[in-house]
């Protein structure tokens, strides 16, 4: 076969790799794309777009988010005013998703809205409640009419031991980062069942996996999220919906910045420590975007129940 086949490989982004095939006998290209090692695709050159000036980049964008991105998918996006949720949404919303973002923050979350542009629409909601979660759950719907996705981003922090915490923070952590995601859930998973199934994505943190100094409710908070995504990817699978979770590391945010308010830290020594991990920097919120997009995409069909840590290695 290679007497007749002539073989140029190169990088199509989103770490795949690609082959161009010409075959000599019926003088035709193909695209060989390896996006996953048990389900190589092959496409005729003339479906896509190439940059043949460069072998670097092969696919034409717009084709691969056609093919494995969110072209018209509705993601609902909670905390998505600010910080990791906005990021996320930011970046979902430019691989092609309409996304709603429910915050309790509505001056910012409106304008946040705006920036993203029509395809955005803000819905403000309080996550430790009932009511509102339904009330907000029947805003986006009325507006999208389906929901497809859901990235579970709202959390607060209090960083405090056991003995140092008071009641009501226990209560504001565990109420917005846990029982928060349960809320969401309840009242957004009938919807995905109604479109035929879809993906929900909770963010946990490397302090769901292990413990941290003065961050007692958080890591509680964290930790039940990260079961939780374990016990709702089981109930749910059934109904085509995935469940997963990504864990992040200090990310430059808001919240992060906050911390060292709370412990009284200098603000460029508390984020300089915060990068001292083995990939030199503090995470970006863009970098949680791209772990959250391959859970939402086609790129991940039969991944359930995952723990992502997206951390720049700091629990290595």
């Amino acid at each position: 076969m290679r007497n007749d086949t002539d073989f140029r490989r190169a990088s199509c982004g989103f770490g795949s790799s690609a082959v161009l095939t010409w075959n000599k006998k019926r003088n035709k290209i193909y695209v060989f794309i390896r996006y996953n090692v048990y389900n190589p695709l092959w496409y005729d050159i003339a479906r896509l777009n190439l940059k043949t000036e460069s072998g670097s980049e092969i696919v034409d964008l717009n084709w691969w988010k056609n093919t494995f991105g969110l072209n018209g998918k509705v993601i609902v996006v909670t905390g998505g005013a600010s910080g990791i949720g906005l990021g996320c949404a930011e970046f979902l919303a430019k691989a092609g998703a309409r996304v709603a973002l429910w915050d309790i923050n509505k001056e910012v979350g409106e304008m946040a809205s705006r920036e993203i542009g029509e395809d955005a629409l803000f819905v403000e909601c309080d996550v430790r409640s009932n009511e509102a979660c339904e009330n907000a759950a029947r805003k986006t719907v009325a507006h999208f009419n389906s929901i497809w996705g859901v990235l579970n981003a709202a959390g607060v922090i209090r960083r405090k031991n056991t003995v140092e915490l008071e009641e009501k923070d226990w209560d504001i952590v565990l109420d917005v980062g846990l029982k928060g995601t349960y809320l969401v859930s309840k009242h957004l998973i009938p919807e995905l069942e109604k479109g035929g199934g879809g993906s929900i994505v909770n963010v946990g943190s490397g302090w769901g996996i292990k413990g941290g100094p003065k961050a007692v409710a958080y890591c509680a908070a964290k930790g039940g999220v990260v079961n939780m995504t374990r016990a709702m990817a089981i109930d749910h699978g059934a109904k085509n919906i995935r469940v997963n979770c990504v864990c992040p590391g200090d990310v430059d945010t808001p919240l992060l910045r906050d911390e060292a308010r709370q412990l009284g830290y200098d603000l460029d020594k508390w984020l300089a420590e915060s990068a001292d991990r083995p990939i030199h920097r503090l995470g970006t919120p863009l970098d949680i975007g791209k772990a959250v997009y391959f859970f939402m995409s086609d790129l991940s069909p039969w991944v359930s129940g995952s723990i992502f840590v997206v951390d720049g290695g700091g629990t290595a």
